[in-house]
């Protein structure tokens, strides 16, 4: 598809969860809590901290000072050095896989990354924490619609899916919320930076594959001002018995 907002969004570098090129461009998908805000004070009452697909380590960075012991895990390679570049000054161990110990963190973290039930059981001290906030699976369910795109998920994960699986790994569930914010995506630039920057949305996404959809949807776009789609979020707070 050409214009200068397409060619913008195919050129901007994908590494990390810093999405500051949509600011203006895609307003809305926040919850009515703040995951910053409810994990700060787990941090501050930490010794050890484990945070789970830091992506280029933005969270762990905004909740500086951080434990004397954290550890980040991040998978995707890319985002690798970005988060050791920026996590490095704090005393952070960036590594690609989960600790193979036990009982080693007072917090677990894991905003919109996995949430392996048996792992944080395992992972997490006798009274320690975990915080997650999770994408479910209706998220953006409408824009894959419009593209005439398989949904963004073959299985449902909702807050009750992850309260039963946390809940069966023997964590007791302390606190959890679950909200459909919605989002509008102000010009198709903003859309196909979307889908680049989260590929599970439309797995075989590329402009090019999509550009008859992607010039009605333009369209749209510029005669009612925006797309409007629904996010789908929810936090688990749970706790390892003592």
């Amino acid at each position: 598809m050409e214009g200068h907002l397409v060619g913008d969004a195919t050129g901007v570098p994908l590494t990390g969860w810093e999405f500051a090129w949509l600011d203006g461009r895609a307003i809305g998908a926040e919850p009515s809590w703040s995951f910053p805000d409810l994990a700060r004070p787990l941090v501050r009452r930490a010794r050890s901290l484990l945070d789970l697909d830091t992506g280029g380590g933005e969270l762990l960075a905004d909740l500086a000072p951080l434990p004397p012991h954290t550890v980040a895990v991040e998978g995707w390679a890319p985002n690798v050095p970005v988060a050791r570049d920026r996590l490095t000054p704090f005393g952070v161990s960036v590594v690609t896989e989960l600790p193979g110990g036990e009982e080693e963190f007072d917090v677990a973290l894991s905003r919109h990354g996995r949430l392996p039930a048996a792992d944080l059981a395992r992972l997490l001290r006798p009274g320690g924490t975990l915080l997650s906030q999770q994408v479910g699976s209706d998220d953006l369910a409408e824009l894959n619609a419009e593209l005439g795109a398989p949904p963004p998920h073959a299985q449902r994960w909702a807050a009750d899916d992850a309260v039963a699986a946390l809940t069966a790994a023997g964590l007791e569930i302390t606190d959890v919320r679950e909200e459909r914010p919605t989002l509008t995506f102000r010009d198709i630039g903003a859309v196909v930076y979307q889908l680049r920057s989260v590929p599970w949305q439309v797995h075989d996404f590329t402009p090019q594959r999509y550009d008859r959809q992607l010039r009605r949807l333009d369209a749209l776009i510029r005669t009612y001002g925006g797309l409007t789609v629904t996010a789908h979020r929810f936090l688990v707070r749970a706790q390892r018995p003592e």
